[in-house]
């Protein structure tokens, strides 16, 4: 029978979702616990790659379990799995659903602080610019929307099929002090690195050193700028993953705009 597992994971210590050689993945170690629980190899199939030290705090994978268990496979696998790894929920799916190809909205938020704080260094990514222009940096995440081929900001955009993606929010968030920002956007999928790549462009333009209608002009042009810098991946979470059958809240809270009700939307 096919089951979706709700989970999160804090990546920073790991080389993204996918199974890799010689580094240790989130698939990996899932795996490794489900075959340790389960007593067989089990392949597991997640709604999406996230890049190395990149955060969840929801995500989807499926497995095909084929002996009936009636023990607490929640409570086992979590007693199996590090502390950055948690298991929610198991759901039991009729059919050939699919964590990734049925996924028709992702959720994405980047977190950055501007000043140092020994508290936030593993949830949030610092960068030392205490006067960025928040009001600029917002112009550009509103234009997001109005464009759908996101080429210009991808690692390598002739690897995929195609570089179009639609985005249907985008929004800036900053807490009363101006000293933390979120970056928050939805889309039906997401391209290489495109999140890290376009928070380190609006980074430029809170800093002065790119314009509104310079950053424009690549969403308009296609054309790729001649550097891609991504922003550190410590700040980036995989924050909600939407299915046309299934709509679940994240439960991991710590990071969720929701919980954390000082920040002021831009």
């Amino acid at each position: 029978m096919r089951f979706f597992f709700h989970i999160a994971y804090h990546g920073q210590q790991y080389a993204g979702w996918q199974r890799q050689p010689d580094v240790l993945s989130i698939q990996e170690l899932i795996e490794n616990a489900l075959h340790k629980v389960l007593k067989t190899p089990t392949t597991i199939y997640g709604c999406g790659r996230t890049d190395s030290q990149v955060n969840a705090s929801q995500y989807f994978f499926h497995a095909d379990i084929a002996e009936p268990f009636e023990y607490d496979l929640v409570y086992r696998l979590n007693k199996a799995l590090p502390s950055a790894i948690a298991i929610y929920d198991i759901l039991p799916m009729e059919g050939t659903a699919h964590a990734r190809f049925d996924a028709i909205q992702r959720q994405y938020d980047y977190f950055l602080h501007t000043y140092k704080d020994p508290f936030l260094n593993m949830q949030s990514a610092l960068y030392l610019y205490p006067n960025l222009d928040l009001a600029k940096m917002n112009e550009a995440v509103k234009l997001l929307p109005k464009y759908q081929d996101y080429r210009a900001f991808c690692v390598h955009p002739d690897k995929n099929e195609h570089t179009l993606c639609q985005v249907s929010e985008a929004n800036l968030y900053v807490n009363p002090a101006g000293d933390r920002i979120r970056f928050n956007i939805l889309s039906n999928r997401f391209l290489g690195k495109m999140i890290r790549i376009l928070t380190g462009k609006l980074i430029l333009i809170g800093r002065g050193r790119l314009s509104v209608s310079e950053f424009e002009n690549h969403l308009i042009t296609r054309e790729i700028p001649k550097t891609l810098t991504p922003a550190y991946p410590v700040g980036l979470y995989l924050s909600k993953v939407t299915y046309p059958y299934l709509d679940l809240p994240a439960r991991s809270s710590l990071m969720s705009p929701k919980q954390d009700t000082e920040w002021l939307k831009l």
